[in-house]
């Protein structure tokens, strides 16, 4: 066989490759960008969803909020919404997206966004959850108008930190302090979800400004749902660690994703700087004794 042979032989299975990982890729989109009803189901208030193509539009009036949630469950990887906040006069609502595994010890990732009077901003708190217990929370003005357009908001965790990120900005890092005694969520599996209710007791300014409901309906939108995690199926929920706990298995747990790159290191210590406005871990008039990880930089 001449050269020229083994060339257009080499060349033949390099497009038998590419072909190849163009119909893989194109695969895991399809999974990811699945329409709404293959990957959630309401939960609450039906009624009070709506669904046009990508979008899905909660409703909240004075009778009831809504909420929806995944049908699988995942352990680590990535999630991502991207969301409208509710326009004008917000107070007293909150919008939530987060993810959370069941029973009374259950673990919890949380964005909510708290709503405003006309003209104030929202504001943005996180939480985690573990073993049952919070109180954990951050809160965080945003460098934009949430109400305005559609932005994008992630929780990325493995079995070394998790991030809050914000238009793929980090926002908070939580990470894994289990060897000085610190709990770490790694065990339990999550549903995604989504839900819109009034909260007017404690949201807005402490609950002080209660809310207008003559400005109701308030409506939130979510679309564009990306889930690249590790899923599991109803048999394996009980056992998560043995599909998803391997170290090095998937691309959320190589060793290229260890620690905070520099470019991430300065976006998060630039929203700390200027967008931080409440961080448990200062709140010595709320803690007798402070919570251990707040304890160890």
């Amino acid at each position: 066989m001449n050269w020229l042979s083994k060339s257009s032989m080499t060349m033949t299975m390099l497009l038998v490759l590419f072909i190849l990982a163009m119909l893989l890729l194109l695969f895991v989109h399809a999974v990811n960008s699945a329409n709404f009803s293959e990957i959630f189901q309401p939960n609450w208030a039906p009624d009070h969803i709506v669904i046009q193509g990508d979008q899905i539009s909660l409703s909240l009036d004075n009778t009831t909020g809504c909420g929806f949630e995944s049908k699988k469950k995942y352990l680590f990887g990535k999630a991502t919404t991207q969301l409208k906040l509710v326009k004008g006069n917000s107070a007293g609502t909150v919008i939530a997206f987060y993810m959370a595994s069941e029973g009374s010890n259950h673990d919890e990732l949380d964005f909510e966004f708290l709503g405003n009077v006309s003209g104030e901003p929202y504001l943005v708190q996180t939480n985690i959850y573990i073993n049952g217990s919070g109180n954990r929370e951050q809160r965080h003005s945003l460098w934009f108008d949430p109400t305005m357009d559609f932005h994008t908001y992630s929780f990325f965790w493995n079995q070394r930190s998790i991030l809050f990120l914000v238009d793929d900005i980090p926002i908070r890092e939580f990470s894994n302090k289990e060897k000085k005694g610190v709990p770490y969520p790694k065990n339990r599996p999550m549903g995604i979800h989504g839900s819109l209710w009034n909260a007017d007791d404690w949201a807005t300014q402490g609950g002080r400004v209660k809310t207008n409901w003559s400005y109701s309906p308030f409506i939130a939108t979510f679309q564009s749902f990306d889930i690249d995690a590790c899923e599991l199926s109803p048999d394996e929920v009980d056992n998560p660690l043995v599909k998803c706990g391997k170290l090095r298995q998937f691309w959320w747990d190589k060793p290229v994703m260890k620690g905070l790159k520099q470019q991430r290191k300065r976006q998060l210590n630039w929203v700390r700087n200027k967008f931080l406005v409440y961080d448990y871990c200062n709140d010595t008039a709320r803690f007798s004794e402070m919570p251990k990880e707040c304890l160890f930089v």
